[in-house]
């Protein structure tokens, strides 16, 4: 089964402040995204932030995440951010997207 792998806006500006190697190595990880959606890490309640039902998957050598989510019924595979896990920085943008669902 394919998943379309969809870029929320937010994580679109995201990735667009990487360098093109970082860039490189998202969208291969996203390419993996398109066939196993579960490699990621589900997240749970992550320093405080709750981002139960959703997951992270490291690029370039554990610096970067990308934080996800799977829908099944459209078989889509949501990103809401991407960024360095520094201070949580990543995940707090996470959680507060999610907020908006």
């Amino acid at each position: 089964m394919i998943y379309k792998v969809v870029i929320k806006e937010e994580a679109k500006d995201d990735f667009s402040k990487l360098s093109r190697n970082q860039q490189i190595l998202i969208i291969k990880q996203f390419k993996k995204l398109e066939t196993s959606p579960q490699l990621g890490i589900l997240l749970g309640n992550k320093a405080g932030y709750d981002l139960t039902g959703y997951r992270k998957m490291y690029a370039d050598k554990k610096k970067l995440r990308i934080v996800y989510r799977i829908i099944d019924d459209i078989v889509e595979v949501e990103v809401i951010a991407i960024g360095k896990r520094s201070d949580m920085e990543v995940y707090q943008k996470a959680n507060e997207r999610t907020q908006n669902d």
